[in-house]
């Protein structure tokens, strides 16, 4: 089994910064892409930004481009995503997940495991 911890939400500004991690544990993490979606009142899951496993190469939505950064640690299992100029749009509760491909990132239905979220709150 695989569990997916987030953590680094909360109540911030706009123009503020925060950094969200998620920690995996269970079996192995560096073979495993690792995507980051967000969901707010109302709305459909949207997809933020993933990273491969294979390379490393990362992948962000429209609304992440510029502004958002995802990193991995393979050695501590940890996910991160930064982000920056946070806009109130940007509220959300934040979910990351994992997914044994390396294709198909931005699909929600191509991750087999996700944590439970962490919310994100931007004020004006």
């Amino acid at each position: 089994q695989v569990q997916l911890v987030e953590s680094g939400g909360g109540l911030v500004q706009a123009g503020g910064s925060l950094r969200l991690s998620c920690a995996a544990s269970g079996r192995t993490f560096s073979s495993d892409a690792m995507g980051w979606f967000r969901q707010a009142p109302g709305k459909e899951r949207e997809f933020v930004a993933a990273i491969r496993w294979s390379d490393d190469s990362p992948y962000y939505g429209d609304s992440a481009k510029g502004r958002f950064t995802i990193a991995r640690d393979n050695a501590k299992k940890t996910v991160y995503l930064y982000l920056n100029r946070l806009e109130p749009g940007d509220t959300a509760v934040y979910y990351c997940a994992k997914s044994s491909s390396d294709s198909g990132l931005t699909r929600p239905y191509n991750y087999d495991y996700w944590g439970q979220g962490t919310q994100v709150t931007v004020s004006s």
